[in-house]
């Protein structure tokens, strides 16, 4: 009994003093009077967010736990990451079925903390209908670096507040959101993999969101579905960090993700408006999106600044397939003449299939206000019944088209004579008039990519496809691999599309 007293005692102490590499326990059977060993483990997470320090790894069993919870404390580089994790093999689930979020709250926070690590935990059931509140699931702020969220399940943080002050101006809530606040120190080195983020209410805002001063950041291999607003999203110039010299998400990877079935059309913060994104660069900056599936969204990819005078640049979206869209597959430029710019933005061998499925006039590829130095090249772009391909909202400057449009791969169904083709000045019939009047596309054809199966959404190449070999490589970040991880062509041309045909 003594010895058993004594061990307990010594557990306290290390976890207190911050012993490196120590292992402690939570279970619903616990008390937070116990040692926190397998033995005697804890009762609640935040009990064991309160005590673990440096290089320990918090193992919760599993069960549910009906708490909210702040991580206080940071790991180090010497001594490594804090680890809170699900047991492995079981499911820790933090319920939030009877709590009123107090303010802008998160079920799990990690507020101006470093090394921390959250793993395998469900996350559920924060809801609101007050304006002023705003639930999220998982809430990073402040400044810190290294942190890395893997493998949760987030689902059912919904804000159910039925006005708005106008369209997009609703009440919050948020799956995963990163804010970096801090006008001095950003949050890096951050990692978002392997994450379902789904059946959400976000009103005005996001899924999965980075917002202000967030730099090298990793958003990698997430399941993002059944939300009615933005599926992924990179912000800047929102004043979230108080120097606009930083306060814009830069320097960051969107891979690996599969984003579907979102809309805005009945979302209280949009009522019929269908204008959510699968994945959204709204003001970032030196982005790479690649190797994404993006369906049944509203928007498949948007490049785009909501802020008057403030750009989106230098980003990369390649090797994605987007398709069946409820409108257009990839958009860029600001939605109206007073927003933001789209520059030095490259749309690079994506596939892009039977988008704008509403009707809505936006095509395949829509280009709107405020643009410049953009490329759009090496994509198939197979359009549905209205065959409209592009559309452009602004007028061209002389010298200054809002993208260099090229090596492209166009198709529909009812030939190229019949596609369309819309500008500010008139709606071009025909592939061939369109590259004419446009000068765009010289070196594009519109043929049948002859795909495998579209019909049970195969994309993959076909031995006679007209794309094999058909892109340009020359100056071109086309990546080193395709959308299943084959390696691409490095001398000579390459295929057209998310595929390259092995």
């Amino acid at each position: 009994m003594k010895i058993s007293i004594l061990f307990a005692f010594l557990a306290c102490v290390c976890a207190a003093y911050g012993q490196p590499n120590t292992s402690f326990y939570v279970a619903t059977t616990g008390k937070d009077s116990n040692a926190g060993t397998q033995a005697a483990p804890w009762r609640t997470i935040q009990h064991a967010a309160d005590t673990a320090r440096a290089g320990s790894t918090v193992n919760v069993r599993g069960g549910t736990y009906e708490e909210l919870v702040s991580l206080h404390a940071s790991g180090n580089a010497s001594d490594g990451f804090i680890t809170f994790r699900s047991y492995p093999g079981e499911a820790a689930i933090l319920e939030a079925e009877h709590i009123t979020p107090p303010g802008r709250t998160g079920v799990l926070t990690i507020h101006d903390q470093s090394y921390v690590r959250v793993e395998g935990f469900e996350i559920r059931n924060f809801r609101t209908a007050e304006h002023d509140l705003a639930p999220l699931g998982i809430d990073v702020m402040g400044a810190g670096s290294h942190i890395e969220l893997l493998k949760n399940n987030v689902h059912h943080i919904q804000q159910t507040f039925e006005g708005r002050d106008g369209p997009g101006h609703g009440a919050n809530a948020f799956g995963i959101a990163v804010y970096g606040t801090s006008a001095k120190t950003p949050i890096t080195d951050l990692v978002i993999d392997g994450n379902e983020v789904h059946h959400l209410k976000t009103g005005s805002s996001e899924s999965v969101v980075v917002n202000g001063n967030v730099t090298n950041f990793r958003i990698t291999h997430n399941v993002v579905h059944d939300n009615n607003n933005i599926g992924i999203d990179v912000i800047g110039f929102e004043h979230t960090a108080p120097d606009p010299a930083v306060d814009q998400a830069r320097d960051g990877l969107v891979s690996g993700n599969l984003v579907y079935n979102i809309t805005s059309k009945g979302n209280p913060a949009y009522r019929n408006d269908e204008s959510s994104d699968g994945i959204y660069v709204d003001g970032g900056t030196r982005i790479l999106i690649e190797h994404n599936v993006v369906h049944d969204v509203d928007f498949g990819i948007e490049l785009a600044s909501e802020h008057k005078d403030r750009a989106t640049s230098y980003v990369i979206a390649r090797n994605n397939l987007v398709y069946h869209n409820h409108t257009a597959g990839v958009s860029i430029g600001g939605y109206d003449p007073q927003r933001g710019h789209t520059e030095h933005c490259t749309v690079i061998n994506n596939t892009l299939y039977d988008d704008d499925t509403s009707a809505t006039g936006s095509g395949e590829f829509q280009m709107q206000w405020n643009m410049a130095d953009n490329i759009f090249a090496n994509n198939i772009v197979y359009a549905g019944p209205q065959c409209l391909m592009t559309i452009l909202k602004t007028e061209v400057k002389p010298g200054q088209p809002p993208a260099n449009i090229d090596h492209n791969l166009y198709y529909c169904a009812s030939g190229a004579k019949a596609s369309t083709w819309k500008n500010t000045a008139a709606t071009v019939t025909g592939f061939e008039e369109y590259s004419q009047a446009s000068g765009n596309d010289r070196n594009s054809h519109f043929q049948d990519p002859h795909f495998v199966d579209a019909a049970a959404k195969d994309f993959h190449l076909q031995p006679d496809s007209k794309a094999i070999a058909a892109g340009a490589i020359d100056g071109m970040p086309v990546g080193a691999l395709d959308l299943d991880g084959s390696p691409r062509t490095k001398s000579g041309n390459i295929d057209i599309g998310c595929y390259q045909r092995k």
